[in-house]
């Protein structure tokens, strides 16, 4: 076991020593790798943090019923009175003309409203359904629709179910992304590891002459591309967490100006562990890769 140690501790230190080596290489290798990695991580924090306009609005789902404008008053009763003995009704919120026209008139459209020949607002009914499923949204809307004197019913989260659609692409694209940008990350490595191990070609022929084994002998280039693979996973977390802190005061601008309750997620600890893990772990395959590759051509 101590051997075992001793031989993967020197394998770390040679593949550092050749990372210090050649700084150059070793910084534009980990820019390539950070950015390929930070644009799938960026796209599924963005979509996380989307995902909360969705929830936020499908917690309690309404519909408004809006009556006909030639609808009396007894026509609204006569709905409010069918909507309260309607099982699939859990409440419903009568909301008149009058007192529309009132609220906007304290917002500040008084002289807009005194234009108007006459009220053009009708009376609403705001109803919030006892099974908020999409099916059971549904068949209430279709229901409501059918009353006498409704003109318009509008389920105030159907563009929740538009956004959870839209949202449910973008995973799809994220997912594509990272798939092509960790080939893509495991092309580099290969390549990387390539001049690597032609550059050592006489080292690694002397090694094999006094006997060292083909594991021996990769052991350090497995260690090189994982620490590549890592260097690139950090710089693509700071990459993230500075897009989004900049982006961060934009949004809270844009979020105040609609009165939403929105702001963009930073990487969480477990976010920055599973990042580090991957990018280390693809390091780790494209070198096992390409040693495993020239090694057999030697």
């Amino acid at each position: 076991m101590n051997a075992w140690l001793t031989h993967q501790r020197a394998a770390l230190a040679q593949a550092l020593r050749r990372l210090a080596g050649t700084p150059t290489t070793t910084l534009l290798a980990a820019i390539s790798i950070g950015i390929a990695l930070s644009l799938p991580a960026g796209g599924h924090l963005l979509l996380t943090s989307l995902q909360q306009l969705g929830q936020g609005s499908s917690a309690n789902p309404q519909i408004s019923v809006f009556m006909t404008l030639d609808a009396d008053a007894k026509a609204s009763e006569k709905v409010g009175e069918q909507l309260k003995v309607n099982p699939a009704v859990g409440a419903a919120q009568f909301i008149g003309r009058e007192t529309t026209q009132k609220r906007l008139r304290e917002a500040g459209l008084a002289q807009v409203i005194d234009s108007l020949p006459r009220n053009p607002f009708p009376d609403t009914f705001v109803v919030t359904p006892a099974d908020s499923s999409p099916e059971a949204l549904e068949a209430l809307r279709a229901e409501l629709a059918k009353l006498p004197h409704v003109d318009q019913v509008q389920v105030d989260s159907a563009w929740a179910k538009r956004l959870s659609v839209l949202l449910n692409l973008g995973r799809t694209v994220v997912w594509l992304l990272a798939g092509l940008f960790g080939i893509g990350l495991i092309a580099l490595v290969f390549n990387t590891i390539r001049l690597q191990v032609l550059t050592k070609r006489e080292e690694i022929e002397v090694s094999r002459l006094l006997g060292a084994t083909d594991t021996y002998i990769g052991r350090p280039f497995y260690y090189f591309g994982a620490l590549q693979g890592l260097l690139g996973g950090l710089l693509a977390c700071a990459i993230v967490f500075a897009s989004f802190a900049i982006l961060q005061a934009r949004v809270a601008e844009l979020a105040e100006l609609y009165r939403m309750g929105f702001e963009l997620h930073q990487l969480k600890l477990t976010d920055i562990l599973a990042l580090l893990g991957l990018s280390a772990a693809l390091g780790w395959l494209g070198a096992a890769l390409s040693v495993r590759q020239h090694l057999r051509d030697f």
